[in-house]
């Protein structure tokens, strides 16, 4: 029997050129770090809205299995040099995280860390609660503050005013340097800055050129509200798509890399998860910049794609 049953002209054009360009991608990006150390962007900063700094870029653990998978990736981003891990109570992987900064050997000064409250599904947190639960956090990550806390969501409404009263003591107490949300929509932060005293550091949520959310990005901007971008990568569901293929050949980077540098010449934070050394590696490579007029080709991508939940839209 024949090896090879399908005629070679039957293959579609369009999914060779895909492979050529995947081809052409890997060389240069292997030709590109061969014999030198990579360059990132681990060190570029942000200003938020309260006068602190915060790392553009870093590590999240979303999805990272807690134990020996979490802690590997973490350390491994630490040594490589990232300077800011995002995780969150719901992650179940503090405590993974906490000892991986740990045993870095990293000045606990350098490193940016970003835990959450749960408020996505399960029992009310009111004022107390909110405490409680951030101590927990604390004890878990080792640490005597976070440099940012954020509520995981709007979903809680009966108590989220109570939250966020109680995310400003935090802040006033040194629990946490910097307060935030998360999947917040324009409802929810008109609703929080009737009677907060902090407005939100940053709003995160999802983010990249196929979900780009003019609306709520402009009006967080506004605010002076610096928006973190999760799952930049869009959960690698577009890694073939032509037109992005096309965009990394012409720099030489590899499809995650253009993605993550899209965020960061947009204004985002962005917090690419991976557990594999190599990717962590890879996606941190990305001082480079971007011709505008390409930024705004790709934020012409949009077709509103959701990778996950929105709880922008809830009540």
């Amino acid at each position: 029997k024949p090896r090879n049953t399908i005629p070679s002209r039957s293959i579609s054009r369009s999914g060779a050129l895909q492979r050529r360009l995947l081809v052409a991608i890997c060389f240069s990006f292997l030709n590109r770090c061969s014999g030198s150390t990579m360059s990132h962007a681990c060190q570029t900063s942000v200003k938020l809205n309260n006068g602190n700094q915060m790392p553009m870029f870093g590590l999240g653990v979303f999805k990272a299995d807690p134990g020996q998978s979490t802690y590997s990736a973490v350390l491994w981003a630490l040594k490589s040099g990232y300077r800011h891990i995002d995780t969150a109570a719901y992650y179940r992987n503090e405590a993974d995280v906490g000892k991986a900064i740990h045993d870095s050997g990293i000045p606990r000064e350098q490193i940016f860390v970003t835990t959450k409250l749960w408020t996505g599904f399960g029992p009310p947190i009111d004022y107390n609660g909110t405490l409680a639960a951030l101590k927990s956090s604390l004890s878990l990550l080792r640490l005597q503050y976070v440099d940012m806390y954020l509520i995981h969501s709007p979903n809680d409404k009966p108590n989220r005013l109570e939250q966020w009263r109680a995310l400003e003591a935090a802040s006033k107490a040194g629990l946490a340097k910097n307060i935030g949300v998360s999947n917040y929509g324009i409802h929810h932060l008109q609703e929080l800055e009737k009677v907060a005293t902090i407005l939100p550091a940053t709003n995160q949520i999802e983010l990249h050129p196929w979900l780009t959310r003019e609306k709520l990005v402009a009006y967080c901007q506004s605010k002076g509200i610096v928006l973190t971008a999760y799952s930049p990568l869009a959960k690698a569901r577009k890694m073939s798509d032509p037109a992005l293929l096309a965009v990394a050949q012409k720099y030489g980077r590899t499809p995650a890399q253009i993605l993550i540098r899209w965020c960061m010449e947009r204004g985002y934070v962005t917090i690419p998860k991976s557990t594999k050394e190599a990717r962590i590696k890879e996606n941190m490579d990305v001082s480079f910049d971007m011709d505008p007029a390409d930024v705004k080709a790709m934020s012409s991508w949009n077709s509103n794609m959701l990778t996950g939940w929105d709880p922008t839209v809830n009540q």
